[in-house]
């Protein structure tokens, strides 16, 4: 990881009606999960763009984005995940990781299993190293992302837009990540993601108009829900075995 990259810092523009964003300043550290939540619409995927391009007053927001000990240079920094991933290189799963690692200058023999081996516990569906990587589900090439993000990416920055279908297990997914040190920054409208945030930004008509911390009282929620998320996952899993549903959900 570049440990150089300490903050974002996300100064307000306008939203779509012209009007000053209410929340002026949004600071991001590293190991910090930030949710964006709101309708459709609301301006999720346009604040992930601002990051995304550093923007200086420059984009339809008019938002300025520093990121600290950048020192100019945007190569590697961030690392994008979005709800639709698809690969068009035709190789294995395993020459194309063979090609990351060594692009990184890390040692390929040793971090391609540990990058199958995770991918394969956070979806259901298994990724061989032999698989040719076009022929990856959406949940597997995610899966192989996130992974590859995790233990051969040094970008500091993580931005996912959207993390909710594909059979994902979103939460171990999003404490990996963190546990890298890495920010993150998720648009969602799922429940758990939103709540394993530690802060979430709340959008409306294009601009980021509050900040909540999740508090207590939300984190014992999160156990509630994330147990009753593993219940319907396990069911899901023995319907998709072509077993009777005996899970009492």
């Amino acid at each position: 990881m570049n440990d150089n990259i300490s903050t974002i810092t996300v100064m307000g523009g306008r939203n779509k009606i012209g009007e000053e964003e209410p929340i002026r300043r949004l600071e991001i550290k590293g190991g910090d999960i930030i949710a964006l939540v709101g309708p459709t619409g609301s301006g999720k995927s346009m604040l992930l763009s601002d990051i995304e391009q550093e923007a200086e007053s420059d984009t339809p927001s008019r938002r300025r984005v520093f990121i600290s000990g950048n020192n100019g240079s945007k190569e590697g920094i961030i690392a994008q995940l979005s709800q639709t991933m698809n690969f068009i290189i035709d190789m294995t799963v395993g020459d194309f990781l063979k090609m990351h690692a060594s692009s990184r200058g890390i040692e390929e023999t040793a971090v391609v299993s540990e990058v199958i081996n995770l991918a394969n516990s956070l979806a259901g569906e298994p990724i061989n190293m032999l698989d040719n990587i076009t022929t990856l589900s959406g949940g597997q090439s995610r899966s192989l992302m996130i992974a590859d993000v995790a233990l051969i990416s040094n970008s500091p920055i993580v931005l996912i837009d959207e993390i909710e279908s594909g059979g994902i297990n979103k939460l171990k997914a999003l404490e990996m990540l963190s546990l890298k040190g890495k920010i993150i920054i998720i648009a969602s409208h799922d429940p758990l993601i939103i709540l394993i945030a530690d802060r979430r930004v709340v959008m409306k008509d294009g601009g980021m108009c509050r900040i909540l911390e999740t508090d207590e009282k939300e984190k014992e929620l999160l156990r509630d829900l994330t147990a009753l998320d593993n219940r319907i996952s396990a069911l899901r899993d023995t319907l998709r075995s072509g077993n009777a549903a005996r899970v009492c959900v």
